[in-house]
């Protein structure tokens, strides 16, 4: 079966996780279970050091074999609720997966169709179903879906390596997404935030404009005002159905009260997105209203609060 690949991206806190949630219980698709952290340390560029390597698109080394390859991958939340569950944020959810079983998967993977980049990624993606053993396979899935915040920066090696893959850009006003970020144990400074938001804005516009037809955004909150029409008019550019499911976020199809903690944004709500926004002072809306200026109008929050 042809290897298809969604991946999305956003900045933090911008509702990537949530978009990922909701997408979870779609009947043709395989949707990572945790953020699906395939940077790994190899990565260097004028990014590396904006960016943490684990989010963005993987590095490689050339004599590398595919056991190597494979414990470069970070997958952070992953391994740490296979190899230490009462470690991890998941530890309350079933997840009956073994990550050394993944790894013989993935080995199998690489004897058959060798190395590279994107075979590497293409394995560790279809591993990952095949290894996790309490997953709800339904035989419709044919779409597999990545999500990584700020990847968006990689756009272009996606789509070299994956000619036939999408991406879907989630951007969340600059104003709620901050005051969510704020609630950190060690948040970023305005200034720094701000530089990272208005970077993965750039780079999905002009992902967009480049591949108009494979480089897809959408506005958290529209997502949150009626997932089932945002979501499925996605669906619907993918070639996939639209589904019911897209209006419940999920975990291998097990409805979630609340998307925390996959994301900081625990009632993804128009009010409560409001809200939290309002959280906010006077003089931190405006320095956001200044450093954001040039995108306000483009995804139309000039008036947002």
């Amino acid at each position: 079966m042809e290897f298809r690949l969604l991946m999305i991206g956003a900045m933090y806190e911008n509702g990537g996780n949530v978009t990922h949630r909701l997408f979870d219980g779609h009947p043709q698709m395989f949707v990572y279970p945790f953020e699906s952290q395939i940077g790994t340390c190899l990565v260097q560029d004028m990014l590396s050091s904006v960016f943490p390597v684990k989010y963005r698109w993987p590095a490689f080394e050339l004599n590398a074999s595919a056991i190597d390859d494979y414990k470069a991958i970070i997958d952070e939340e992953c391994k740490i609720r296979a190899r230490t569950p009462h470690a991890s944020k998941f530890r309350h959810m079933p997840f009956d997966f073994s990550d050394d079983n993944r790894r013989e998967i993935y080995q199998s993977y690489i004897r058959e169709s060798g190395r590279s980049r994107s075979t590497n990624i293409a394995a560790f993606f279809k591993s990952t179903f095949d290894a996790w053993k309490d997953y709800r396979h339904n035989g419709k899935r044919t779409l597999y879906v990545g999500y990584s915040p700020i990847v968006v920066v990689d756009f272009e090696k996606i789509f070299y390596d994956f000619p036939n893959a999408h991406f879907l850009h989630v951007v969340r006003n600059p104003w709620s997404a901050y005051a969510d970020t704020k609630k950190r144990p060690v948040p970023m400074s305005l200034a720094n935030y701000i530089l990272g938001w208005n970077l993965n804005q750039h780079f999905a516009l002009l992902g967009r404009k480049k591949f108009p037809g494979r480089l897809h955004i959408v506005r958290t909150e529209d997502v949150m005002a009626s997932p089932e029409k945002t979501l499925g008019a996605i669906c619907e550019k993918l070639g996939l159905e639209s589904a019911h499911s897209l209006g419940q976020p999920t975990f291998n199809s097990i409805p979630l009260e609340e998307v925390y903690p996959w994301g900081t944004i625990k009632k993804a709500t128009p009010e409560a997105n409001k809200a939290t926004a309002a959280e906010l002072s006077v003089e931190e809306r405006e320095e956001i209203r200044i450093r954001t200026w040039q995108y306000l109008e483009t995804f139309d929050y000039r008036n947002f609060i």
